[in-house]
């Protein structure tokens, strides 16, 4: 009798832990359609047909939706739906220098803790980073400038500090690589993160965090010039 309950509760425990993966698979496709600007910002999440389209019930996409929208990613009105956040330019004066001090700090203690073979694949990844803005290849170059900010995130080993960037991070996600398109930028970007690596490479932890702060903040300088009157209306 005992066997039989226990074999029922086994069983029962692995649908649920199946539904549970469904909703986080879910919430990472739809964090990937906005990331990479499938679904731009500002649309109108259509339930019915994206659910449909990824093959699944409306339960696990509405979980996912919530999911998404207490990160900020998107956003619920009442009577209206669900549209993917726009970031306004008060938000970005807010997250960039919020970002900066997070990013920074992780630079700085990768300075400290990174060994050898640490620095030989980072710089392995700053050797395509420079291939990719000397081709002026923005998207692969945008792909590499992620993986190197995250390396360096890693390598500072601090879970807090890892989960407050990636909250940040998955916000910013909404104003992608727009800053890459400004002329002599992604030149500019390499250059900077050519400096950080250098910090890093010789353990100078101060200088490593100055320079991804103003690498960050240099982003939102950018950002602010290609929004500006006159570059519109050129």
């Amino acid at each position: 009798m005992y066997s039989k309950m226990y074999t029922k509760y086994i069983v029962y425990m692995s649908l649920k832990i199946v539904k549970t993966a469904l909703y986080v698979e879910v919430t990472e496709r739809l964090r990937s359609m906005v990331a990479s600007g499938v679904l731009k910002p500002g649309s109108w999440i259509d339930e019915q047909k994206l659910s449909e389209e990824l093959g699944v019930s409306r339960t696990p996409f509405r979980e996912a939706i919530r999911i998404l929208a207490s990160e900020g990613i998107l956003r619920i009105e009442p009577r209206k739906g669900c549209y993917v956040t726009e970031l306004t330019d008060q938000d970005l004066n807010e997250i960039f220098p919020l970002m900066a001090i997070l990013e920074g700090r992780c630079a700085y203690e990768a300075a400290e803790k990174a060994s050898e073979a640490d620095i030989r694949s980072l710089e392995s990844l700053h050797v395509r980073l420079k291939k990719y803005a000397d081709a002026k290849n923005i998207d692969d170059y945008y792909v590499t400038n992620r993986k190197i900010h995250e390396a360096i995130q890693s390598l500072a080993g601090n879970e807090w500090l890892t989960n407050m960037v990636n909250d940040l991070r998955r916000i910013l996600n909404l104003s992608r690589h727009r800053s890459l398109h400004h002329k002599g930028r992604i030149e500019e970007s390499c250059q900077e993160h050519l400096s950080i690596f250098d910090a890093l490479k010789t353990g100078n932890a101060q200088q490593a965090e100055e320079l991804m702060k103003t690498h960050i903040l240099r982003q939102r300088e950018v950002l602010k010039y290609l929004k500006s009157p006159e570059v519109l209306s050129a």
